[in-house]
């Protein structure tokens, strides 16, 4: 088994690294549903459809665009991803961790993750972006498990930081400096694809979290098994457990929002 994880993985480098010329990334950026605009701010070189990727596939939801994109910003080397996979789509965790497995492999230091999210906090609004400070993972699958790939990273990786300070204060300043209206808090990963009941939410926000998504906290953990420096946000989209919960609400606030987000990210690439 870990020889068919670890082929997967290197026929996925082979294919970046294809991509990208041989240049490594510093970082890779996953963009969630809506949330592209950071590519708006890059000199784009290159692009890949994910299901070019061997061991990956098209995502099917609407707003993620199934796309690697590889170019600068403000001279950093970014591979960004327009959309990820989702557990719920019927892919095993492994699939949708294994971009972030090669951008390891490659000698991609830094993921920066974002989603669009429910908001379970009444100090957050719709629209708002959140930046992780942790998380909770309650999706019922963890990409470590099975025999560890020592080649990635140790059996027993350390999660009590598995956002990094640097990147946090990063975004605090880049977020002050701009004005920017970014809270701070923990994020719930569950299953999907429905959204949380009322009582699921009390639940979740009982056991301290603040926001909630079905999607980044897989990555995350693989980024970090790997050695990556991770940082996360969160595009408050929704009032978590409300009646009007939807995707197209979901989309329409991650446009009205996603110009601040995407301006803390591209502020952080340019730092790198």
């Amino acid at each position: 088994m870990i020889d068919e994880r670890l082929a997967h993985i290197r026929h996925a480098v082979r294919e970046l690294e294809a991509m990208t010329g041989g240049v490594v990334p510093r970082a890779l950026v996953v963009l969630g549903s809506g949330l592209g605009g950071v590519v708006d701010a890059m000199e784009v070189s290159s692009e890949l459809p994910f299901e070019a990727l061997p061991g990956y596939a098209a995502s099917a939801v609407i707003g993620h665009a199934g796309r690697f994109v590889f170019g600068t910003l403000s001279g950093t080397p970014v591979l960004a991803m327009l959309g990820r996979l989702h557990m719920y789509e019927g892919h095993p965790v492994e699939r949708v961790v294994l971009p972030m497995r090669a951008a390891a492999t490659l000698g991609c230091k830094v993921l920066i993750a974002t989603n669009a999210a429910g908001g379970i906090a009444p100090r957050l609004r719709v629209g708002q972006t959140m930046m992780f400070t942790d998380h909770i993972n309650l999706m019922g699958a963890n990409p470590l498990t099975g025999a560890n790939i020592e080649e990635l990273g140790v059996r027993f990786p350390p999660m009590a930081e598995a956002y990094s300070p640097r990147l946090i204060a990063m975004a605090r300043e880049i977020a002050d400096a701009a004005g920017a209206d970014m809270a701070e808090g923990v994020y719930a990963a569950v299953p999907g694809p429905n959204y949380e009941t009322r009582a699921e939410i009390r639940y979740l926000h009982a056991v301290g979290a603040d926001a909630v998504g079905m999607s980044t906290v897989p990555e995350i953990i693989a980024a970090r098994h790997a050695g990556m420096e991770c940082a996360a946000f969160s595009l408050i989209a929704n009032v978590a457990g409300e009646m009007t919960d939807s995707h197209e609400h979901v989309l329409t606030a991650v446009e009205d929002g996603a110009p601040v987000m995407a301006g803390v990210v591209a502020g952080i690439l340019a730092r790198l």
